[in-house]
């Protein structure tokens, strides 16, 4: 649902997350500075590669070898250029480093993270994207800020959230000094922005349900949360509203 240029998502536990779209602003910047870090990158490779075809010809004086070393040094080059969107949308959950400077990511359009194969797609659909400005001219028209990356891949580009504190949630004694215990024994970095969005909605959220609704919900995230942190179980003798909190109130420490 487009609301301004802003996106609705809703989660398998039926909680409504709302992001905003990166916009064309944001996406340029990103793209700028990634394209920085290419340039850097693909000017040592062409260095390197110079000083290795120059040594080649020193040994070898055969026919065609300068055509072949030029055909190989392009073909590595756009290998570099698409492999590195692949790989740090794939690795970083749909962000570059010119993305993550940005603060925004790609989302697929149902708002789980992509993978390595809409990562790739987008990719390889870049260049066209860029021909006449093509891309640009798509995010600036198109109903969901979509490049023709995004359309083949199923892809959309949002913003990336920023944990906030809310004055509406109540959070326990009990949870404050698990919070403490919980950075000290696992690490929770791998909990994305939209986890934690999803456990913030719950608990804003939970004094409106049912007893039935809550206890089911809070479980069903609590256990998702365990595996995503790589805990074994829930601490013992703490309720899975408890821990929620507390991966709430860790998640915003300053080393995240």
């Amino acid at each position: 649902m487009r609301f301004f240029n802003r996106i609705t998502f809703q989660t398998p536990e039926s909680v409504e997350l709302e992001f905003t779209l990166a916009g064309i602003g944001n996406r340029a910047l990103a793209l700028l500075i990634d394209y920085t870090v290419l340039t850097v990158t693909l000017l040592v490779f062409f260095l390197c590669w110079t000083l290795f075809s120059t040594q080649l010809f020193n040994f070898f004086e055969a026919r065609n070898l300068a055509i072949w070393l030029i055909a190989i040094l392009f073909i590595i080059a756009f290998a570099i250029y698409i492999g590195y969107f692949v790989f740090f949308e794939t690795l970083w959950f749909g962000q570059t480093p010119g993305k993550r400077v940005a603060k925004i990511r790609v989302v697929r359009d149902d708002g789980r993270l992509i993978g390595l194969q809409q990562a790739t797609l987008r990719a390889l659909l870049r260049p066209f994207d860029e021909t006449l400005f093509i891309g640009a001219f798509l995010i600036m028209f198109g109903p969901r800020e979509k490049r023709l990356g995004d359309l083949a891949a199923g892809t959309i580009v949002i913003q990336a959230q920023t944990p906030t504190a809310s004055a509406t949630l109540i959070i326990s004694e009990q949870a404050k000094v698990l919070h403490e215990q919980l950075i000290q024994i696992t690490d929770l970095s791998p909990l994305m922005p939209d986890d934690f969005a999803v456990i913030r909605e719950y608990l804003q959220r939970r004094g409106a349900m049912s007893l039935k609704a809550k206890a089911s919900l809070s479980l069903k995230l609590a256990e998702q949360v365990v595996a995503i942190i790589n805990l074994k179980k829930l601490p013992e003798g703490i309720t899975p509203d408890v821990f929620l909190e507390a991966v709430y109130l860790g998640y915003q420490q300053p080393e995240f």
